[in-house]
């Protein structure tokens, strides 16, 4: 029956482009779905040609039939037949972005509507902040029916709408082995579940994601292209800082950073993974706990007078804003404001992590505490570069056009920029 059914498939599109023998190309017209063509050899058996490569209807069947089973990124085994599926969706924050870096967006068969900016009723609290996904393929997204709301207040997949895109495979955010379970027996399909890391974009499980999405659909040089690129940036940034001596660098607070989508000036990490990278000397240190979080007032107070630069992620503005209207002297303690030393980083959390973003970021942060090191370093070219890498695409500015980014990477203007 399979050999019926891949026969059937090969000769529709020999009937489609009207050939009666010979060697006959079909073409993609949208993504990255490959180039086929298919033609009869001497054996009476059809070939199959993808990207050049000539495949027999024997070899084809015997590569499509073959199950194997991968443990996904929170342990599960699933088992799954590589580069056979032509129905996928992405559920879950961070999932569509990371298809996005390895899979063909043309044979996503739905998209939660959070993704999906044609639509009238959705979460849009992400609308005015770049996510270069969006931006790259965002007009795909729009054609797609929906899979779920999605969003930061989605806590469990929709299996009802799901099951109306008719998928043969999901790719999931949501980290339940049990709910995971339970919803690839109710959908009949192999559930994915990926993950990122305490790390981001240098974290390994990262990494991990990229080569199960590589494996599962085919596209392992993609994935391995992807990893290697993000690990020679991570050290070559690293090679730039890293004979810097400790008494020469000046201590740096972040703040604005995102968590749940509650963030402000007060919002920051004592163990910000750009910083760490970049080797920059994080004047937070004494926290009790790592990961994002609001520190108290009095304490930002405190260490202001010890702050040398400052940076803000362009998503908190929005709420720092009516805050200095009320107390335009909220910053006058902090020696960064006072010298004019204050940088405006690029959206870092958007529906989960931007992760080409927190790569550029690292750049730019890199390059304004240490900037004989990185004397050279543009940061328009960089994000056009590494977009590019991640996506296919240039995005510099169609991010910087965004209403959230504020024109770009910058030195604030502590006079006027709040005001």
């Amino acid at each position: 029956m399979r050999k019926q059914l891949l026969r059937k498939k090969i000769v529709a599109v020999v009937m489609a482009a009207a050939m009666s023998c010979g060697m006959m190309a079909c073409g993609s017209s949208e993504g990255k779905a490959p180039n086929t063509a298919a033609s009869a050899n001497e054996e009476g058996n059809i070939d199959a040609s993808v990207n050049g490569t000539t495949v027999s209807e024997e070899a084809s069947e015997s590569d499509e039939a073959k199950e194997i089973t991968i443990t996904d990124m929170i342990g599960r085994e699933v088992t799954i037949e590589p580069g056979s599926y032509k129905k996928v969706v992405c559920i879950g924050a961070g999932a569509l972005r990371m298809y996005s870096y390895v899979g063909d967006v043309s044979i996503l068969c739905g998209v939660e509507d959070i993704d999906n900016e044609s639509l009238e009723e959705r979460p849009q609290m992400f609308d005015g902040v770049a996510r270069p996904y969006m931006l790259a393929y965002g007009d795909v997204f729009a054609k797609l029916p929906s899979c779920g709301v999605g969003g930061p207040n989605a806590q469990a997949a929709e299996a009802e709408k799901i099951l109306t895109c008719e998928p043969d495979i999901v790719i999931s955010e949501y980290e339940d082995v049990e709910k995971e379970d339970a919803l690839s027996e109710q959908l009949g399909v192999p559930v994915i579940t990926l993950k990122a890391g305490p790390m981001g974009v240098f974290d390994e499980s990262f990494a991990g994601s990229m080569e199960l999405l590589g494996q599962i659909f085919d596209q392992e040089e993609r994935a391995e292209e992807l990893i290697t690129y993000i690990e020679d940036e991570k050290n070559a940034i690293s090679e730039k800082t890293k004979d810097i001596k400790d008494e020469d660098k000046p201590s740096v607070y972040i703040c604005g950073l995102g968590n749940w989508g509650t963030t402000n000036h007060l919002m920051t990490a004592q163990n910000y993974v750009s910083f760490n990278i970049a080797g920059v000397k994080n004047v937070v240190t004494d926290l009790e706990n790592n990961g994002i979080q609001e520190i108290e007032e009095e304490k930002l107070v405190s260490m202001g007078e010890d702050i040398d630069i400052m940076f803000i992620d362009a998503a908190a503005v929005k709420n720092i804003k009516p805050l200095y209207a009320e107390d335009n002297t909220m910053f006058d303690s902090i020696k960064a404001w006072n010298d004019g030393e204050v940088y405006l980083e690029m959206a870092y959390n958007a529906y989960y992590t931007n992760y080409e973003i927190a790569l550029i970021n690292t750049w730019y942060i890199a390059s304004v505490v240490y900037p004989e090191a990185f004397e050279d370093f543009d940061v328009e070219a960089k994000t056009d570069e590494v977009t590019q890498m991640f996506l296919g695409t240039p995005l510099a500015s169609d991010i910087y056009e965004k209403p959230a980014s504020f024109g770009g990477y910058q030195k604030i203007d502590t006079v006027t920029f709040f005001n």
